[in-house]
Parts: C-alpha cells; structure tokens; sequence
C-alpha cells in the first residue's frame, strides 16, 4: 500500500478550513431552493461537460455545448465524436448523482460504468474494460505501468481511498485518487473525462459540489500532474482547492443570506482602504490566501477577503 507526503498541509491548512466553512454553510442551507438548484445545476453541468472535453481536444464552444445538450441541436462542422462526448458526459454526470450518498463507498465497478458511458458509441470496444497493452502519454514525465499490473494497483488505489489510513480529508483524498488514478492510466482512451467524474464522488459524498477543472487552466493543471508524479502534491493540491472553490461560491451565491459581493481585482485594489496592488492581490489569489475563484481567465474575490487577510 502507497502512502503520500503531506508535508503541503502547512501551506494549506488556512485553505482546507475555509473550504470546509463553507461547506458547513452550505449544509445548513438544506432543504434547498429546488428551483435555484435546478438552476445551478443545469448550468454546472453545462460547464462541467464543457470544460471537462475541451481539456481534452473537444472543440465544441460553451455555447455549442449548451446548443447540443439542452436543445438537441446538430453542430455545423463538428464531427460526430464531439457531439457524442458532450451527451455521453452529460448522461454519465446524471449517472454520478445517483450514485452519490452519505454512505457511498467507492468501487471499482463503479468507475468502469462511467468510463462506459463516457466512451459509449464512440469506442464501443474499449468502454467499460480495463486496457490489455502499453499507453503513453504525450508532455507527461512518466511512463503509465504495464497493463498485467493495472487492475491491482486500481484495486489498490480503492482500497486506499476507503482506508484512509493517513486520514486525509474529502479535499485531499480527491486530488490523490485524481493523481494516483492518472499515473495507473487503467483505460487506453477516455482516463481524463473519467476521473474528473469519479474523483466528485469522494468529494460529493462529503457534502461537497463537484469540483469543475477549467480548461483555462489546462496547462497549470498538467504541470501540477506532473510534479506530483515527483511526489509534490503541493500544486495540485491548491488547484483542487481553488477548482472546488470556485463551485462552492457559486452554490453559495445563489442563495440570497449567504451572498458575496465577488468583483474583478482591479476593482477591487482601487478601493481606499486596500493598501495593495492588482499584481499583489492576484498573487494572493493564485497562491489560494485569499478567498478567490476564477470566472474565465479572470480572478474574483471580494473585499472582505483582502481585509481578513490584512488582520491575519
């Protein structure tokens, strides 16, 4: 059994508890809005689907991908395969909230089912089967293990998330089981779109909303996977962080008692009483010391979060 260095907990333990206060709030808001959770709901999973495939070479726009999973619409110039990745995704996102309970443990069965239906109609062959030969991974620094030993070490990996014998927490566990899962790379095609699936059932089961990995953020996402395979956790860790970040203010931003005024940072430094710079603030952001999230390429916070930071 594989065992992790958390030596990046220092730099991150302010970040975990916020995530976790806000995760609480969150909580204590149930039963809620059924009407403003459709809402977010539908439009997550917009974003999800579209992020998720253009990670990954799809080049079907947010637009598009709204177009073709709320209306059924054919896209001019889009091959057949990228429609199907947008309604396979959606459905498997469908498939992942049933899934999901207080008590969910996570299985092996489980995660070929999604990956079935994320390549479902499109490599019909290999969906759902663990692969039976070599892959390699283009930019990546490591060379994915041999195929006879994928279903232990996937077995493995399993039994180490509902161990937990480092007693990590929903945050941490996730973005291991997204790294470890990655390294194994058990599936020839469709190992991208599967884990972002699977590492939210940790994290949903916990109270949690699914973390939405932003295709603007492909390359620092890449890197952070890459230094990992070194055994540094500490850059995918924050961008897990940041990722479920952003999907925690947008749930709680919907609700009218929990509201945050989120504005651009170069607004934000103009105020009097904020004695930084743009370049500051935003270096406070993309560290994950401030409460901050990404709309686009562009970093929000609010003010409140750069006076808290002053205090501390």
């Amino acid at each position: 059994m594989f065992n992790v260095d958390v030596s990046y907990r220092d730099s991150l333990s302010a970040t975990f508890q916020r995530l976790f206060e806000k995760r609480d709030a969150l909580l204590a808001l149930r039963p809620f809005s059924q009407a403003a959770l459709k809402n977010i709901q539908e439009s997550l999973f917009i974003e999800w689907t579209y992020n998720s495939n253009s990670i990954e070479g799809n080049t079907l726009s947010l637009r598009e991908t709204q177009m073709v999973l709320q209306d059924g619409i054919t896209i001019k110039g889009k091959s057949l395969r990228e429609h199907f990745e947008a309604k396979n995704h959606e459905d498997a996102i469908h498939q992942l909230f049933k899934l999901v309970t207080p008590n969910y443990i996570l299985n092996t069965r489980d995660i070929l089912d999604l990956h079935a239906l994320v390549l479902r109609a499109i490599e019909q062959d290999f969906a759902g089967r663990l692969r039976n030969g070599a892959v390699r991974i283009a930019g990546a620094n490591f060379v994915p293990p041999n195929a006879v030993k994928v279903h232990d070490l996937l077995e493995e990996l399993v039994l180490y998330i509902n161990q937990n014998s480092q007693q990590l927490n929903a945050i941490e566990l996730a973005t291991v089981f997204h790294h470890r899962f990655v390294y194994i790379h058990p599936f020839f095609d469709g190992n991208g779109r599967t884990v972002r699936l699977a590492m939210n059932l940790l994290l949903m089961k916990e109270g949690f909303p699914p973390a939405i990995i932003l295709t603007n953020d492909r390359l620092k996402y890449y890197s952070a996977l890459n230094m990992a395979n070194k055994g540094k956790l500490d850059k995918l860790m924050l961008l897990m962080s940041q990722t479920l970040e952003r999907s925690l203010n947008i749930y709680l931003s919907a609700f009218p008692q929990t509201h945050h005024d989120y504005q651009s940072i170069a607004n934000i430094a103009k105020e009097p009483d904020i004695p930084y710079g743009q370049e500051y603030i935003s270096l406070l952001a993309r560290q994950g010391k401030i409460d901050a999230h990404k709309e686009g390429r562009n970093w929000v916070t609010t003010k409140k979060a750069v006076l808290d930071y002053m205090r501390n």
